[in-house]
């Protein structure tokens, strides 16, 4: 089916950044491909939507607590999905997953309409 990889978490300090990596491989469900995004989940709380990005790039949304410090986007010739997180704030420590929609080229902010998951990446900030 379709597999995802995440990379690039890890320790950073407050006001630091980090690039996140989703790697796509496996089929491609129908004439387009999928809109995809990025949740988190921290420790005793829910996944919750962070950003979403359409297959083609030219529509995206973000929750309000990282409007403005992070920047989703994809690269479809290489199957990738990156998200830019900037001014990384101890709030935003979590494992963060990557997540793609099955033949349905929109962005999303619900989890429900997501099929494929990866298996997270940590992402923890120190204050």
């Amino acid at each position: 089916q379709v597999q995802l990889v995440e990379s690039g978490g890890g320790l950073v300090q407050a006001g630091g950044s980090l690039r996140l990596s989703c790697a796509k491989s496996g089929r491609t469900f129908g004439a387009y491909g999928p809109g995809m995004g990025w949740f988190r989940q921290s420790p005793g709380k829910e996944r919750e939507f962070v950003s979403t990005i359409a297959w083609s790039g030219s529509l995206v949304d973000y929750a309000d607590s990282v409007k403005g410090r992070f920047t989703i986007s994809r690269d479809n010739a290489k199957n990738m999905l990156y998200l830019q997180m900037n001014n990384l704030e101890p709030e935003d420590t979590a494992v963060y997953f990557c997540a793609s929609r099955r033949g349905i080229p929109t962005p999303s902010r619900e989890s429900s309409e997501y099929e494929f998951w990866g298996q997270g990446t940590q992402v923890t900030v120190s204050s």
